[in-house]
């Protein structure tokens, strides 16, 4: 019975379970994150807010607030044609900045997750 209610109400919202896959976000691998950075014309971004850059984010990155009023201008005004690493706390803004940077023309985003994850994984900060 309860199965028939979990299927019913999935197809009331026509989210089937390749429909829910589809639209997970996925992160790079932290060991393709490290290779990207070491590419050039690739710019790892810190899409956290700027307390929390200052309190630690990965080595060479460059603050855009997410949270700021003009961000949708901020990113208009990065350069299409580099390639840019994205991360921010858990990779949920950096998901939403890389649809965003898609949407307006960027060919080469990458999600790379939460900042604590990578900085586990080895990748060096400050």
């Amino acid at each position: 019975m309860s199965r028939f209610l979990l299927l019913a109400f999935l197809g009331i919202f026509r989210l089937t379970p390749s429909a829910l896959a589809q639209t997970a976000t996925p992160f790079a691998l932290p060991a393709a994150v490290a290779n990207m950075l070491k590419q050039p014309r690739t710019v790892l971004l810190d899409v956290r807010t700027p307390d929390e850059f200052a309190a630690g984010h990965l080595k060479g990155a460059q603050n855009l607030n997410f949270r700021a009023p003009d961000f949708r201008e901020q990113v208009a005004k990065l350069d299409t044609a580099q390639t840019y690493v994205l991360y921010c706390a858990s990779g949920n803004r950096s998901g939403q900045t890389r649809k965003l940077m898609e949407e307006v023309g960027f060919k080469k985003v990458v999600n790379a997750g939460g900042f604590k994850d990578l900085r586990a994984a080895g990748l060096e900060s400050e």
